[in-house]
């Protein structure tokens, strides 16, 4: 398992992430794991000082068929938007890290990210979030909640909890199981194939692990796998899924009305204009891992980049070109090639095969490299 150590002084934030579809290039691929860094967020024009006392260790995650990636992503992004050094821990989700007992002594849950700083080991993303705000303060440090009692502070309260009542994981399994409904998605596609054979086989296999006695496979875990089963077959309904998606357009009417206002109020200020104000609260940061999440199902193109909704257009144009953004999402298109081949090399590192099997295996590495970034070039460059 790969560690980045944190950059400049011993200050910041450790997290353990996940790693697989989600994981930017720019951390990724940077170079070899060894010398890969943890990242300190400067502003275009600011720098903010290292203000941790003590590294925060984080860990995080991604699977495709995890909707858990937007929270991470949040997570991600508040601790880059605060200018934290942090040291990272990749936990691949593909291989299943977060069963491990060393992970499961952190989070019973399995869920990632999880946050450790002195004592306090967090895994709620709202509780991480809520907590690097509230420690992580002074003058060299980005406050991202406006001050109590403000207009800009209820505004702040009321999209955090409209953004986190959107159904990510039925976008994300609704998109998956019913690509026709999405547009340049970048989920892979052999991911509709697979996860339509887990549902074919999941009574199957849950009726054995109900019949295994590992000690492993206790009865939470039994219960949240039927849980997530029941979940994606529910998604799995297209009416269901066109009805939710009516719902998420609404929400975005109401999203693009808001920074209406924030223009007509500010008209002729000199001020770059976000959701809640002229300041770039978590507000900005919630919405823009929501939209870069709908952007990698493939509904960008249905819900603003067709012009329907060009307020929305302009924030995330605006919002991707933050510092922490780049830092922390790298582009797009690349996700593919920066999840992929570290998470390769890991397998190979965990199970070492032949002498012939290795170099098959490297060959063919470079050869789908080669083919992806030819490919990836053609369409979008």
């Amino acid at each position: 398992m790969r560690k980045k150590k944190g950059v400049g002084p011993k200050s910041g934030v450790d997290f353990l992430p996940s790693s697989f579809w989600g994981v930017p290039a720019s951390s990724s691929l940077s170079g070899p794991a060894e010398k890969r860094r943890g990242w300190r967020v400067k502003e275009e024009s600011v720098i903010p000082q290292p203000c941790a006392s003590v590294p925060i260790p984080i860990l995080h995650g991604f699977d495709f068929q995890d909707s858990s990636q937007s929270s991470e992503l949040q997570v991600r992004l508040v601790i880059a938007e605060k200018g934290l050094v942090c040291e990272e821990r990749d936990v691949s989700l593909p291989q299943s890290e977060h069963k491990e007992p060393w992970f499961m002594r952190l989070n019973l849950g399995e869920e990632v990210p999880v946050i450790i700083h002195r004592d306090n080991i967090i895994s709620d993303y709202d509780q991480i979030i809520d907590y690097v705000e509230r420690t992580f303060t002074g003058e060299h440090v980005v406050a991202l909640m406006p001050e109590v009692g403000s207009p800009q502070h209820a505004r702040v309260l009321q999209y955090r909890e409209l953004l986190d009542a959107l159904p990510m994981d039925a976008y994300t399994h609704g998109c998956i199981l019913h690509p026709e409904l999405t547009t340049d998605s970048m989920i892979p596609k052999y991911a509709t194939a697979e996860i339509r054979r887990h549902l074919a086989n999941a009574t199957t296999d849950l009726m054995k692990l109900d019949h295994e006695e590992e000690p492993q496979l206790s009865e939470p875990y039994l219960s949240k796998q039927k849980k997530l089963m029941a979940k994606i077959l529910e998604h799995d309904d297209v009416s269901y899924l066109k009805k939710i998606l009516g719902e998420l357009a609404m929400v975005l009417d109401q999203i693009e009305a808001e920074l209406e206002k924030r223009k007509l109020e500010n008209e002729g200020q000199k001020c770059e204009l976000w959701l809640c104000g002229c300041a770039f609260t978590l507000a900005d940061v919630l919405l823009g891992a929501t939209l870069h999440r709908l952007k990698f199902l493939g509904l960008s193109k249905k819900y603003w980049e067709d012009g329907s909704r060009p307020n929305l257009q302009s924030f995330f144009e605006r919002v991707q070109r933050r510092f922490a953004f780049r830092k922390v999402l790298g582009d797009i298109h690349t996700t593919l090639l920066s999840a992929v081949i570290p998470n390769a090399f890991r397998l190979v590192k965990r199970k070492p095969p032949s002498f012939f099997g290795a170099s098959f295996l490297m060959g063919s590495l470079g050869g789908m490299g080669y083919f992806a970034y030819w490919y990836l070039k053609k369409k979008y460059i």
